[in-house]
């Protein structure tokens, strides 16, 4: 009784659909009207990822930081490794580079060569000044210049690790972009239109490389790149479905009307994120392709069904009314998983994740509903399938493919699992080998320019990735006490001994710099003042600071003087070793700082980034958990049995035991691209299990529960749809690899790969679980067969 009002549900719901055609055509086209209209609110991101729940204790460390020092990186460095970049051609070229850097409305403060101050003291007024490194009325002069260069890697240690490195001779600048325009439009315009043609026009001049990073221009070029990469995705995407899918069908009419119904699709995906008002992030990025991959797995099952009906019978209103309420169940319970899939991403916590969750499930849904809707409202109006287009259904490959597997399912089940087993204990080691990664760069394109640049920085300044340190003295004016400097000055030693980590600046590199000037700029005297020497120092000090916007170290101490801030950067690491330098640093911080006194704060955006991976990877377990046990209740809920639950869990299961393996034998590691196959993987994968229990429930009902005719009979069927939508998923997916991002290669690559594993499991371990877990109803039906022979 169940059964037949829930056949007839659909039915009614056919007849809904064919009896307003034209209404419902209008509203899908209005629908996409006003999706398309979103559009306007697109916009690509413009900040780094925040991993962490808001409420963190990293968010709210970090954002504690901010609203002491506003924002921490809002830094670009230029720089160079030329011995023979001192002469009067390179520099004239370089002050006008400069110069025009400095003049742009985007940019806070220059600290560069030729605009660079020294220290010095003014016995007269008891101040330190500070005066021009360079006269500029003597750089024609190539032997000045070369005196220059001399003085600046010997007499200046204060700007050592900070402008250049004394032992490769390399040099760079420093552009401090406004803090309130780092994260906005404008930075991109600044980059892009002023920043990149002035070093361009400063390279073709002189011949000199230069290198830039810094997290603004990293940022910037990468968003770029990635907007540029959409374009190639969709169009991929849609190239590779729509040529296989031909290739099966070889029916224009159908590839046609498929690829419509993803266009439509893909413009719903646009105006979703537009809507919602969500940027352009290197996940939701991947939204369009990816419902374009998932959505033609729709029009493959309707399609095909609607094509085997007509070869059945020929009768056109009766396939158009069967494939809407025999294939409509089953493709809304593959889709429902697939959301869901998606939307376990939103209990993460992540608002990057919860944003691509849930527009990912939203649309995974519109597309299902969608195919559901036009394609047997367009094929209504069609006349009825040629022979030509039914060829593919009796095709010699696909007869012998599931030939083969009907055989091994009926006769060879012991060696599928063996060979089950031995693929997860294979994959169970594997696991045992993955690795996590919270490098902010390891998402960015090996291949692009400022990756090299990158690689320079690293070796040769130990890295642009910002890593701050805020000393709360908890007393005004505390942090320029001679007790507290020492204390900074002990742990910027520890931080300039770790190879992972650049120079250390603060405040004491002020105070060690006041000293050398109060010796007439002697190197030697390069260090704290002897408690003799603090009091007049330190005065000159005060003094040379005061109204002085020059001053670079007045970001390193807050205005009440409570806050003292010491700033490093680090290499691209990865988050174990970043772990045990957090850990060292902690280490030395509860050594100095007595926790009575001072408040101590390790932050930045690079350790927020990795702890945000490790808390995702950590909750990676939880969210798949979560997606298992919902699609496992949509399963019992559609078949009201247990074995066939444990049938279809065991099945697709696997694919990702194989993933995991895999990903650790090649030491690609969980990152918050990598995190996501599993959840998606497997809301797919388990699509065509739901088609063939689906079908096979079917067949048992008909066939007054013969066990094994209905396995066979579903199997055959569903057969076919399973290697086209399979085959075509695995080779959509393949097109991610064409990014020039790492992150969305290996996604791609590893879904794929998920996918493969995943059609082997679904042709043959799930039928073979079937009939393992009815071997009493099916011993039972052969000693029938028996007898009645």
């Amino acid at each position: 009784m169940k059964n037949s009002a829930q056949v007839g549900f659909w039915e009614k719901i056919a007849r809904i659909i064919l009896k307003n055609r034209i209404t419902i055509l209008t509203i899908v086209a209005a629908i996409t009207i006003f999706l398309a209209l979103q559009w306007k609110n697109l916009s690509m991101t413009y900040t780094e990822a925040n991993l962490l729940p808001k409420d963190h204790i990293a968010n709210k460390e970090y954002q504690k930081f901010l609203d002491k020092f506003g924002e921490e990186g809002n830094l670009v460095v230029i720089g160079f490794k030329d011995p023979n970049f001192f002469t009067p051609k390179n520099y004239a070229a370089w002050n006008e580079l400069m110069t025009g850097l400095k003049k742009s409305k985007e940019v806070d403060l220059v600290v560069s060569l030729n605009d660079l101050k020294k220290l010095e003291k003014d016995t007269v007024n008891e101040k330190f000044v500070l005066s021009p490194f360079i006269d500029q009325s003597k750089t024609l002069d190539a032997a000045y210049l070369k005196k220059v260069q001399y003085d600046l890697f010997h007499n200046l240690p204060f700007y050592e690790g900070l402008l250049f490195n004394k032992e490769s001779g390399s040099v760079r600048s420093a552009i401090y972009i406004n803090k309130k325009l780092v994260n906005t439009a404008e930075r991109k315009t600044f980059i892009l239109e002023n920043l990149v043609p002035k070093i361009n026009k400063f390279e073709k001049t002189t011949g000199v490389d230069l290198k830039v990073s810094g997290m603004p221009y990293i940022r910037t070029i990468n968003a770029n790149d990635m907007k540029g990469e959409i374009g190639l995705f969709i169009g991929a995407a849609l190239g590779v479905v729509s040529l296989i899918f031909f290739f099966f069908f070889r029916s224009f009419r159908a590839t046609f009307i498929s690829i419509c119904i993803l266009i439509v699709g893909v413009m719903w995906s646009f105006g979703t994120l537009g809507l919602l008002g969500y940027k352009i992030t290197i996940l939701t990025a991947i939204i369009p392709p990816l419902i374009i991959v998932i959505g033609i797995t729709n029009c493959i099952f309707l399609i095909n069904k609607y094509q085997q009906e007509i070869k059945l019978h020929n009768n056109q209103a009766k396939a158009l009314q069967r494939i809407i309420s025999k294939i409509g169940h089953a493709t809304l319970m593959t889709n429902l998983t697939a959301a869901i899939g998606f939307a376990t991403l939103m209990i993460t916590g992540n608002e990057l994740l919860f944003e691509f969750g849930l527009v990912t499930s939203i649309n995974v849904l519109s597309v299902y509903i969608l195919t559901l809707f036009i394609v047997p409202i367009v094929y209504s109006f069609l006349p009825l399938p040629k022979e030509k287009h039914l060829y593919h259904l009796s095709k010699t490959y696909i007869s012998t493919l599931l030939n083969v597997v009907e055989n091994t399912v009926k006769n060879k089940r012991r060696i599928v699992y063996i060979i089950y087993a031995l693929l997860f204990i294979i994959s169970i080691n594997g696991v045992r080998q993955m690795k996590v990664s919270g490098s902010l760069i390891s998402e960015m394109p090996k291949t692009a320019s400022f990756f090299k640049d990158i690689l320079f920085y690293e070796k040769e300044f130990n890295g642009v990735m910002p890593l701050e340190i805020m000393i709360d003295t908890k007393k005004k004016k505390g942090v320029m006490k001679a007790s507290t400097i020492r204390k900074m000055d002990e742990l910027q030693n520890t931080i300039a001994e770790m190879p992972e980590l650049a120079k250390p600046v603060s405040v004491v590199n002020l105070v060690k710099y006041s000293k050398q000037a109060f010796y007439n700029g002697n190197p030697e005297y390069y260090q704290l003042p002897t408690s003799q020497e603090q009091t007049f120092i330190l005065s000159y000090a005060k003094n040379a600071t005061k109204n002085s916007k020059d001053n670079l170290m007045k970001a390193y101490v807050d205005s009440t003087g409570q806050y003292a801030r010491i700033t490093t950067f680090m290499k691209d690491i990865g988050t174990d070793e970043m772990a045990k330098v957090e850990g060292k640093l902690h280490q030395k911080i509860d050594e100095i700082f007595p926790k009575e006194r001072f408040e101590v704060t390790v932050t930045g955006k690079a350790l927020v980034f990795q702890k945000g991976t490790s808390y995702l990877a950590h909750n990676l377990i939880e969210s798949l958990f979560f997606a298992i046990l919902t699609i496992a209740l949509l399963i019992l809920y559609l078949f009201r049995s247990f074995k066939m639950v444990m049938a279809s869990l065991i099945t697709n299961i696997l694919p990702l035991c194989i993933t995991s393996g895999i990903m650790g034998y090649l030491d690609i590691p969980l990152k918050p691209s990598t995190i996501l196959v599993f959840s998606i993987a497997f809301g797919i994968s388990v699509d065509n299990a739901i088609q063939f229990m689906a079908k096979y429930r079917h067949d048992l009902l008909q066939s007054g529960g013969k066990v094994k005719k209905s396995v066979f009979s579903a199997l055959r069927e569903t057969g076919i749809s399973t290697f086209y939508t399979s085959v075509i998923l695995i080779l959509g997916f393949g097109t991610f690899t064409l990014s020039s991002f790492s992150g969305t290669i290996a996604l791609g690559g590893l879904i794929s790969c998920t996918l493969i594993f995943a059609m082997f499991a679904n042709l043959v371990v799930l039928p073979s679980l079937v009939l393992t877990f009815e071997k009493k109803k099916t011993k039972k039906e052969d000693l029938e067969n028996l007898q009645n022979e």
